[in-house]
Protein backbone atom coordinates (compact mmCIF):
# COMPACT_ATOMS: atom_id res chain seq x y z
CA UNK A 1 0.00 0.00 0.00
CA UNK A 2 1.17 3.24 -1.19
CA UNK A 3 2.24 5.45 2.27
CA UNK A 4 -0.66 7.98 1.38
CA UNK A 5 -3.01 5.60 2.17
CA UNK A 6 -1.93 4.49 5.55
CA UNK A 7 -1.23 7.93 6.91
CA UNK A 8 -3.53 8.72 9.76
CA UNK A 9 -4.81 11.87 11.21
CA UNK A 10 -2.67 13.87 13.51
CA UNK A 11 -5.53 13.86 16.12
CA UNK A 12 -5.33 10.18 15.80
CA UNK A 13 -1.84 9.73 15.64
CA UNK A 14 -1.67 11.73 18.54
CA UNK A 15 -4.36 9.64 20.60
CA UNK A 16 -3.25 6.48 19.26
CA UNK A 17 0.24 7.03 20.96
CA UNK A 18 -2.12 7.93 24.62
CA UNK A 19 -3.99 5.08 24.47
CA UNK A 20 -0.76 2.70 23.44
CA UNK A 21 -0.38 1.75 27.01
CA UNK A 22 -1.71 -1.61 28.67
CA UNK A 23 -2.73 0.14 31.74
CA UNK A 24 -5.71 1.74 30.23
CA UNK A 25 -6.79 -1.45 29.58
CA UNK A 26 -6.73 -2.97 33.11
CA UNK A 27 -10.07 -1.64 34.15
CA UNK A 28 -11.25 -4.19 31.20
CA UNK A 29 -9.67 -7.52 32.50
CA UNK A 30 -12.30 -7.90 35.27
CA UNK A 31 -14.89 -8.60 32.77
CA UNK A 32 -13.24 -11.38 30.92
CA UNK A 33 -12.46 -14.76 32.00
CA UNK A 34 -9.43 -15.56 30.19
CA UNK A 35 -10.10 -19.84 29.75
CA UNK A 36 -14.48 -19.50 30.26
CA UNK A 37 -16.56 -18.28 27.97
CA UNK A 38 -17.35 -16.86 24.02
CA UNK A 39 -14.01 -14.82 22.74
CA UNK A 40 -14.59 -11.49 22.65
CA UNK A 41 -12.95 -8.76 20.21
CA UNK A 42 -9.18 -7.36 21.61
CA UNK A 43 -9.67 -4.39 24.44
CA UNK A 44 -7.29 -2.25 22.49
CA UNK A 45 -9.34 -2.36 19.23
CA UNK A 46 -12.86 -1.58 21.30
CA UNK A 47 -11.86 1.09 23.56
CA UNK A 48 -10.28 2.84 20.28
CA UNK A 49 -13.71 2.08 18.55
CA UNK A 50 -15.52 3.87 21.28
CA UNK A 51 -13.49 6.70 20.99
CA UNK A 52 -14.44 7.47 17.56
CA UNK A 53 -18.18 6.57 18.20
CA UNK A 54 -18.25 9.40 21.14
CA UNK A 55 -15.57 11.81 19.07
CA UNK A 56 -17.38 12.03 15.94
CA UNK A 57 -21.07 11.07 17.05
CA UNK A 58 -21.87 7.96 14.83
CA UNK A 59 -24.18 5.00 15.77
CA UNK A 60 -23.21 1.48 16.56
CA UNK A 61 -23.86 0.13 13.04
CA UNK A 62 -22.66 3.79 11.57
CA UNK A 63 -19.50 3.35 13.25
CA UNK A 64 -18.31 -0.06 11.82
CA UNK A 65 -19.14 1.07 8.12
CA UNK A 66 -17.29 3.72 8.82
CA UNK A 67 -13.94 1.55 10.08
CA UNK A 68 -14.81 -0.96 7.32
CA UNK A 69 -14.49 1.91 4.60
CA UNK A 70 -11.33 3.73 6.08
CA UNK A 71 -7.72 2.29 6.04
CA UNK A 72 -6.62 4.64 8.32
CA UNK A 73 -9.11 4.42 11.05
CA UNK A 74 -8.88 0.17 10.56
CA UNK A 75 -4.85 0.98 11.35
CA UNK A 76 -5.93 3.32 14.20
CA UNK A 77 -8.28 0.86 15.65
CA UNK A 78 -5.57 -2.22 15.60
CA UNK A 79 -7.50 -4.08 12.42
CA UNK A 80 -5.26 -5.70 10.30
CA UNK A 81 -5.33 -5.18 6.41
CA UNK A 82 -7.83 -7.55 5.28
CA UNK A 83 -9.23 -8.06 8.66
CA UNK A 84 -12.77 -7.64 10.02
CA UNK A 85 -14.57 -5.24 11.97
CA UNK A 86 -16.40 -6.32 15.05
CA UNK A 87 -19.99 -6.25 14.75
CA UNK A 88 -22.20 -3.63 16.34
CA UNK A 89 -23.88 -6.14 18.66
CA UNK A 90 -20.66 -6.88 20.36
CA UNK A 91 -19.82 -3.11 20.73
CA UNK A 92 -23.44 -2.92 22.50
CA UNK A 93 -23.09 -6.16 24.78
CA UNK A 94 -19.57 -5.03 25.76
CA UNK A 95 -20.77 -1.82 26.42
CA UNK A 96 -23.49 -3.08 28.22
CA UNK A 97 -21.84 -5.67 30.14
CA UNK A 98 -19.14 -3.83 31.43
CA UNK A 99 -21.25 -1.07 32.43
CA UNK A 100 -20.45 2.76 34.54
CA UNK A 101 -17.48 1.23 36.64
CA UNK A 102 -15.30 0.52 33.76
CA UNK A 103 -15.05 3.69 31.86
CA UNK A 104 -15.05 5.41 35.49
CA UNK A 105 -11.87 3.79 35.91
CA UNK A 106 -10.63 4.01 32.34
CA UNK A 107 -11.21 7.87 32.63
CA UNK A 108 -9.07 7.52 36.67
CA UNK A 109 -6.43 5.74 34.07
CA UNK A 110 -6.28 8.34 31.97
CA UNK A 111 -5.99 11.17 34.24
CA UNK A 112 -2.99 9.34 36.59
CA UNK A 113 -1.39 9.07 32.90
CA UNK A 114 -1.55 12.63 32.23
CA UNK A 115 -0.56 13.60 35.94
CA UNK A 116 2.66 11.32 35.44
CA UNK A 117 4.07 13.08 32.44
CA UNK A 118 3.49 16.51 34.29
CA UNK A 119 0.80 17.96 31.53
CA UNK A 120 -1.66 18.00 33.99
CA UNK A 121 -2.95 21.36 36.00
CA UNK A 122 -4.53 21.63 38.99
CA UNK A 123 -4.03 25.00 40.30
CA UNK A 124 -7.61 26.35 39.28
CA UNK A 125 -10.77 24.52 38.80
CA UNK A 126 -14.17 25.34 38.30
CA UNK A 127 -17.59 23.45 38.37
CA UNK A 128 -21.10 23.66 37.19
CA UNK A 129 -24.16 21.53 36.97
CA UNK A 130 -26.09 20.50 33.85
CA UNK A 131 -28.78 18.18 32.73
CA UNK A 132 -28.30 15.64 30.75
CA UNK A 133 -31.85 14.63 28.90
CA UNK A 134 -32.70 10.89 28.95
CA UNK A 135 -34.49 9.49 25.64
CA UNK A 136 -38.03 10.37 25.86
CA UNK A 137 -40.24 12.53 24.34
CA UNK A 138 -42.59 14.85 26.67
CA UNK A 139 -44.52 13.09 29.27
CA UNK A 140 -47.92 12.93 29.85
CA UNK A 141 -49.91 11.05 31.75
CA UNK A 142 -52.25 9.85 29.19
CA UNK A 143 -49.49 8.86 27.13
CA UNK A 144 -47.96 6.75 29.41
CA UNK A 145 -51.39 5.11 29.66
CA UNK A 146 -51.77 4.49 26.41
CA UNK A 147 -48.62 3.15 25.08
CA UNK A 148 -48.34 0.93 28.68
CA UNK A 149 -51.92 -0.49 27.84
CA UNK A 150 -50.49 -0.90 23.80
CA UNK A 151 -47.19 -2.45 24.58
CA UNK A 152 -49.37 -5.23 27.57
CA UNK A 153 -51.76 -6.43 24.66
CA UNK A 154 -48.52 -7.23 22.33
CA UNK A 155 -46.62 -8.59 25.57
CA UNK A 156 -49.80 -10.96 26.09
CA UNK A 157 -49.50 -11.98 22.20
CA UNK A 158 -46.24 -12.97 22.49
CA UNK A 159 -46.41 -15.65 26.01
CA UNK A 160 -49.79 -17.00 24.29
CA UNK A 161 -47.95 -17.31 21.07
CA UNK A 162 -45.46 -19.31 22.83
CA UNK A 163 -48.06 -21.96 24.39
CA UNK A 164 -48.01 -19.57 27.99
CA UNK A 165 -51.28 -18.99 30.16
CA UNK A 166 -53.39 -20.31 27.14
CA UNK A 167 -56.86 -19.78 29.12
CA UNK A 168 -55.80 -16.63 30.72
CA UNK A 169 -57.46 -13.77 28.12
CA UNK A 170 -56.80 -10.09 27.83
CA UNK A 171 -58.78 -7.62 26.12
CA UNK A 172 -57.46 -5.98 23.20
CA UNK A 173 -57.62 -2.20 24.81
CA UNK A 174 -55.69 -0.67 22.54
CA UNK A 175 -58.07 1.63 19.87
CA UNK A 176 -60.16 2.72 23.05
CA UNK A 177 -57.14 4.46 24.35
CA UNK A 178 -55.22 5.34 21.59
CA UNK A 179 -58.62 7.03 20.16
CA UNK A 180 -59.35 8.70 23.60
CA UNK A 181 -55.57 10.35 23.78
CA UNK A 182 -56.97 11.42 20.41
CA UNK A 183 -59.72 13.17 21.79
CA UNK A 184 -57.57 14.66 24.53
CA UNK A 185 -55.20 16.49 21.98
CA UNK A 186 -58.46 17.79 20.10
CA UNK A 187 -59.66 18.69 23.47
CA UNK A 188 -56.79 21.40 24.57
CA UNK A 189 -56.27 23.05 21.29
CA UNK A 190 -59.92 24.71 22.38
CA UNK A 191 -57.89 26.31 25.06
CA UNK A 192 -61.30 26.94 27.88
CA UNK A 193 -61.89 25.96 31.35
CA UNK A 194 -64.81 23.60 29.59
CA UNK A 195 -62.15 22.11 27.46
CA UNK A 196 -59.57 21.36 30.62
CA UNK A 197 -62.45 19.73 32.63
CA UNK A 198 -63.17 17.49 29.85
CA UNK A 199 -59.82 16.61 29.44
CA UNK A 200 -59.58 15.67 33.01
CA UNK A 201 -62.53 13.39 32.82
CA UNK A 202 -61.03 11.62 29.42
CA UNK A 203 -57.99 11.31 31.48
CA UNK A 204 -59.97 9.48 34.61
CA UNK A 205 -61.74 6.96 31.98
CA UNK A 206 -58.01 6.12 30.59
CA UNK A 207 -56.77 5.31 34.11
CA UNK A 208 -60.12 3.25 34.52
CA UNK A 209 -58.93 0.99 31.44
CA UNK A 210 -55.64 0.89 32.12
CA UNK A 211 -56.52 -0.64 36.06
CA UNK A 212 -58.88 -3.32 34.50
CA UNK A 213 -56.16 -4.28 31.35
CA UNK A 214 -53.67 -4.64 34.62
CA UNK A 215 -55.79 -6.98 36.23
CA UNK A 216 -55.97 -8.92 33.24
CA UNK A 217 -52.51 -8.59 32.78
CA UNK A 218 -51.05 -9.61 36.30
CA UNK A 219 -53.10 -12.99 35.64
CA UNK A 220 -51.33 -13.52 32.48
CA UNK A 221 -47.85 -12.89 34.10
CA UNK A 222 -49.13 -15.37 37.09
CA UNK A 223 -49.88 -18.40 34.51
CA UNK A 224 -47.25 -17.69 32.38
CA UNK A 225 -44.72 -18.01 34.96
CA UNK A 226 -46.19 -21.36 36.81
CA UNK A 227 -45.68 -22.93 32.90
CA UNK A 228 -42.34 -21.48 32.46
CA UNK A 229 -41.76 -23.13 35.76
CA UNK A 230 -43.29 -26.31 34.21
CA UNK A 231 -40.62 -26.43 31.18
CA UNK A 232 -37.90 -26.24 32.90
CA UNK A 233 -34.60 -25.68 30.64
CA UNK A 234 -37.08 -26.35 27.67
CA UNK A 235 -38.73 -23.34 28.07
CA UNK A 236 -37.68 -20.24 25.15
CA UNK A 237 -35.37 -17.51 25.92
CA UNK A 238 -37.46 -15.38 24.01
CA UNK A 239 -40.47 -16.48 26.73
CA UNK A 240 -38.43 -15.70 29.17
CA UNK A 241 -37.43 -12.72 28.31
CA UNK A 242 -41.42 -11.09 26.82
CA UNK A 243 -42.38 -12.61 30.61
CA UNK A 244 -40.09 -10.75 32.54
CA UNK A 245 -40.74 -7.67 30.75
CA UNK A 246 -44.28 -8.00 31.36
CA UNK A 247 -44.26 -8.47 34.79
CA UNK A 248 -41.72 -4.56 34.83
CA UNK A 249 -44.06 -2.71 32.84
CA UNK A 250 -47.09 -3.85 34.77
CA UNK A 251 -45.25 -2.33 38.19
CA UNK A 252 -44.58 0.63 36.34
CA UNK A 253 -47.65 1.19 34.63
CA UNK A 254 -49.24 0.87 38.42
CA UNK A 255 -47.53 3.87 39.82
CA UNK A 256 -48.79 5.79 36.38
CA UNK A 257 -51.97 5.07 37.05
CA UNK A 258 -51.89 5.93 40.76
CA UNK A 259 -49.94 9.53 39.87
CA UNK A 260 -52.78 9.91 37.52
CA UNK A 261 -55.27 9.85 40.34
CA UNK A 262 -53.36 11.98 42.55
CA UNK A 263 -53.28 14.68 39.76
CA UNK A 264 -56.77 14.67 39.40
CA UNK A 265 -57.17 14.67 42.57
CA UNK A 266 -55.74 18.18 42.83
CA UNK A 267 -52.10 17.30 44.16
CA UNK A 268 -49.12 17.45 42.21
CA UNK A 269 -46.92 14.05 42.02
CA UNK A 270 -43.17 14.71 43.84
CA UNK A 271 -40.54 15.20 40.99
CA UNK A 272 -38.62 13.03 42.99
CA UNK A 273 -40.51 9.82 42.56
CA UNK A 274 -42.29 10.70 40.09
CA UNK A 275 -42.32 8.49 36.72
CA UNK A 276 -42.01 10.20 33.38
CA UNK A 277 -40.65 6.90 30.92
CA UNK A 278 -41.91 3.20 31.01
CA UNK A 279 -38.77 2.57 29.54
CA UNK A 280 -36.44 4.69 31.57
CA UNK A 281 -37.38 4.88 35.16
CA UNK A 282 -34.89 6.61 36.34
CA UNK A 283 -35.16 9.80 34.44
CA UNK A 284 -36.63 12.81 36.49
CA UNK A 285 -38.33 15.87 35.63
CA UNK A 286 -35.45 18.81 36.55
CA UNK A 287 -35.86 22.32 36.34
CA UNK A 288 -32.58 24.63 35.97
CA UNK A 289 -34.36 27.95 34.82
CA UNK A 290 -34.13 27.89 31.31
CA UNK A 291 -35.86 29.82 29.25
CA UNK A 292 -36.75 27.66 26.28
CA UNK A 293 -36.68 24.40 28.35
CA UNK A 294 -38.22 25.05 31.49
CA UNK A 295 -38.29 21.88 32.60
CA UNK A 296 -36.11 19.19 31.46
CA UNK A 297 -36.22 14.91 31.91
CA UNK A 298 -33.23 13.06 32.67
CA UNK A 299 -30.58 13.42 35.12
CA UNK A 300 -28.33 15.61 37.11
CA UNK A 301 -24.72 16.10 35.97
CA UNK A 302 -21.91 18.32 37.55
CA UNK A 303 -18.87 18.65 35.20
CA UNK A 304 -14.81 20.12 37.05
CA UNK A 305 -12.38 20.76 34.94
CA UNK A 306 -8.98 22.59 34.84
CA UNK A 307 -7.95 26.21 32.27
CA UNK A 308 -6.63 23.26 29.80
CA UNK A 309 -10.36 21.90 29.50
CA UNK A 310 -9.69 18.20 30.81
CA UNK A 311 -12.73 16.95 32.63
CA UNK A 312 -11.13 16.45 36.06
CA UNK A 313 -14.09 14.82 37.13
CA UNK A 314 -18.00 14.37 36.88
CA UNK A 315 -20.62 12.96 37.97
CA UNK A 316 -23.97 12.22 37.07
CA UNK A 317 -27.38 11.64 39.54
CA UNK A 318 -30.26 11.06 39.92
CA UNK A 319 -33.05 13.74 40.18
CA UNK A 320 -32.76 17.05 40.79
CA UNK A 321 -30.30 17.23 44.17
CA UNK A 322 -28.50 20.81 46.08
CA UNK A 323 -25.41 21.95 44.21
CA UNK A 324 -23.68 22.74 47.05
CA UNK A 325 -23.19 19.59 48.56
CA UNK A 326 -21.85 18.60 45.24
CA UNK A 327 -18.57 20.51 45.28
CA UNK A 328 -16.71 19.44 48.32
CA UNK A 329 -16.81 15.39 47.08
CA UNK A 330 -15.60 16.22 43.86
CA UNK A 331 -12.52 17.87 45.49
CA UNK A 332 -12.20 15.19 47.62
CA UNK A 333 -11.67 12.96 44.48
CA UNK A 334 -9.53 15.05 42.62
CA UNK A 335 -7.07 15.25 45.96
CA UNK A 336 -7.19 11.70 46.34
CA UNK A 337 -6.67 11.16 42.50
CA UNK A 338 -3.54 14.18 41.84
CA UNK A 339 -2.10 13.61 45.24
CA UNK A 340 -2.65 17.53 46.08
CA UNK A 341 -5.61 19.97 46.66
CA UNK A 342 -6.15 22.48 43.64
CA UNK A 343 -5.23 25.84 44.50
CA UNK A 344 -8.51 27.53 43.27
CA UNK A 345 -11.50 26.39 43.42
CA UNK A 346 -14.46 28.48 41.48
CA UNK A 347 -18.42 27.90 40.94
CA UNK A 348 -21.60 29.98 40.06
CA UNK A 349 -23.67 30.80 42.50
CA UNK A 350 -25.66 27.97 42.95
CA UNK A 351 -22.82 26.47 45.13
CA UNK A 352 -22.61 29.92 47.12
CA UNK A 353 -23.06 29.09 51.01
CA UNK A 354 -20.73 29.48 53.87
CA UNK A 355 -20.89 25.90 54.45
CA UNK A 356 -19.64 24.71 51.60
CA UNK A 357 -16.50 27.16 51.31
CA UNK A 358 -15.77 25.59 54.79
CA UNK A 359 -16.19 22.02 53.45
CA UNK A 360 -13.87 23.34 50.36
CA UNK A 361 -11.53 25.35 52.36
CA UNK A 362 -10.69 22.02 54.83
CA UNK A 363 -9.68 19.77 51.79
CA UNK A 364 -6.76 22.16 51.33
CA UNK A 365 -7.87 24.97 49.13
CA UNK A 366 -6.53 28.44 49.28
CA UNK A 367 -9.03 30.08 47.79
CA UNK A 368 -12.77 29.75 46.86
CA UNK A 369 -14.22 32.16 44.48
CA UNK A 370 -18.04 31.39 44.90
CA UNK A 371 -20.74 34.24 44.84
CA UNK A 372 -23.04 33.91 48.12
CA UNK A 373 -26.96 34.13 47.77
CA UNK A 374 -29.09 36.46 49.02
CA UNK A 375 -27.82 40.21 50.41
CA UNK A 376 -24.27 40.20 51.86
CA UNK A 377 -22.90 41.97 54.59
CA UNK A 378 -20.02 44.58 54.23
CA UNK A 379 -17.00 42.83 54.75
CA UNK A 380 -18.34 39.80 52.69
CA UNK A 381 -18.87 42.24 49.53
CA UNK A 382 -15.08 43.78 50.45
CA UNK A 383 -13.95 39.75 49.50
CA UNK A 384 -16.18 39.10 46.61
CA UNK A 385 -14.96 43.32 44.94
CA UNK A 386 -11.19 41.79 44.89
CA UNK A 387 -9.31 41.73 41.84
CA UNK A 388 -8.46 38.11 42.52
CA UNK A 389 -12.11 36.81 43.37
CA UNK A 390 -12.93 38.76 40.00
CA UNK A 391 -11.00 37.46 38.10
CA UNK A 392 -11.50 33.91 39.37
CA UNK A 393 -15.32 34.62 38.81
CA UNK A 394 -14.77 35.65 35.22
CA UNK A 395 -12.59 32.59 34.23
CA UNK A 396 -15.83 31.00 35.92
CA UNK A 397 -17.97 31.68 33.45
CA UNK A 398 -15.87 28.95 30.62
CA UNK A 399 -17.55 26.03 32.17
CA UNK A 400 -20.77 27.13 30.21
CA UNK A 401 -18.52 26.15 27.43
CA UNK A 402 -17.39 23.52 28.43
CA UNK A 403 -20.84 21.83 29.04
CA UNK A 404 -22.10 23.44 25.54
CA UNK A 405 -19.17 21.18 24.19
CA UNK A 406 -19.46 18.20 25.70
CA UNK A 407 -23.20 18.27 24.31
CA UNK A 408 -22.25 19.46 21.32
CA UNK A 409 -19.59 17.50 20.49
CA UNK A 410 -19.65 14.45 22.41
CA UNK A 411 -23.01 12.70 22.92
CA UNK A 412 -24.29 14.59 26.31
CA UNK A 413 -26.97 16.64 24.71
CA UNK A 414 -28.94 13.10 25.05
CA UNK A 415 -28.24 10.04 26.66
CA UNK A 416 -29.42 7.14 24.43
CA UNK A 417 -28.99 4.71 27.09
CA UNK A 418 -31.79 3.70 29.74
CA UNK A 419 -31.54 4.26 33.51
CA UNK A 420 -29.15 5.86 35.46
CA UNK A 421 -25.99 2.95 34.79
CA UNK A 422 -27.17 3.40 31.13
CA UNK A 423 -26.64 7.39 31.61
CA UNK A 424 -23.67 7.44 33.89
CA UNK A 425 -21.61 4.85 31.03
CA UNK A 426 -22.86 7.04 28.23
CA UNK A 427 -21.68 10.30 29.96
CA UNK A 428 -18.49 8.55 31.26
CA UNK A 429 -17.49 7.69 27.37
CA UNK A 430 -17.76 10.94 26.34
CA UNK A 431 -16.05 12.24 28.97
CA UNK A 432 -13.18 9.94 27.40
CA UNK A 433 -13.02 11.13 24.05
CA UNK A 434 -13.10 14.92 25.17
CA UNK A 435 -9.84 14.31 27.87
CA UNK A 436 -8.08 11.55 24.98
CA UNK A 437 -8.03 15.14 22.81
CA UNK A 438 -6.75 17.52 25.27
CA UNK A 439 -4.41 15.24 26.85
CA UNK A 440 -2.99 14.12 24.04
CA UNK A 441 -2.64 17.53 22.59
CA UNK A 442 -0.70 18.67 25.67
CA UNK A 443 1.63 15.52 25.95
CA UNK A 444 2.62 16.66 22.38
CA UNK A 445 2.91 19.64 23.18
CA UNK A 446 5.19 18.90 26.17
CA UNK A 447 7.47 16.57 24.39
CA UNK A 448 7.95 19.21 21.46
CA UNK A 449 7.63 22.49 21.74
CA UNK A 450 7.30 24.57 19.47
CA UNK A 451 10.33 26.62 18.68
CA UNK A 452 10.27 30.61 19.92
CA UNK A 453 10.53 33.08 17.02
CA UNK A 454 12.87 36.13 17.76
CA UNK A 455 12.73 39.08 15.47
CA UNK A 456 15.11 39.25 13.13
CA UNK A 457 18.10 41.68 13.43
CA UNK A 458 20.10 43.71 11.24
CA UNK A 459 23.58 42.00 10.30
CA UNK A 460 25.74 45.40 11.05
CA UNK A 461 24.23 46.12 14.45
CA UNK A 462 23.55 44.16 17.85
CA UNK A 463 20.23 43.28 18.71
CA UNK A 464 19.75 45.87 21.44
CA UNK A 465 20.86 48.80 19.01
CA UNK A 466 17.52 50.55 17.59
CA UNK A 467 17.61 52.33 13.98
CA UNK A 468 17.80 55.83 13.76
CA UNK A 469 14.55 57.47 13.19
CA UNK A 470 14.60 58.82 9.66
CA UNK A 471 14.38 62.27 9.04
CA UNK A 472 11.16 63.82 7.45
CA UNK A 473 11.87 64.10 3.79
CA UNK A 474 10.81 67.39 2.15
CA UNK A 475 8.03 68.07 0.00
CA UNK A 476 8.36 67.22 -3.77
CA UNK A 477 7.75 70.74 -5.66
CA UNK A 478 4.86 70.50 -7.95
CA UNK A 479 5.40 70.89 -11.48
CA UNK A 480 4.09 74.11 -13.15
CA UNK A 481 3.70 74.36 -17.28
Amino acid sequence: MPEMALRMPAELVRVDALLDDPALLEPFRAFFDPYRGRRSIPMESYVRLMYLKYRYRLGFESLCREVTDSLSWSRFCRIPLGGSVPDHSTLKKIASRCGSKAIEDLNEALLVKAADKKVLKTDRVRADTTVVPADVGYPTDSGLLARGVVRMVALVAVLHGAGLAARSTMRDRSRSMRRRAHDIGAWLRRRSDAAKEEVKVINAEMADIAERALVEAAAVARNARRGLARRGKQAGGKAGAALTELEVLIDRLDRVVAQTRLRLGGDMPEGASRLVSLHDPDARPIRKGRLGKPVEFGYLAQVVDNSDGVVLDHQVLIGNPPDGPLLAPAVARIKNLVGRAPRAVTADRGYGAASVDADVAALGVKTVAIVRKGRQSAARQIIERRAGFVKLIKWRTGSEGRISSLKRDFGWNRSLMDGIGGTQTWCGYGIFANNSIKISCLIANNTNPSPTTTPPTHPNRSPKQRPTPRSASPPTPSLTA
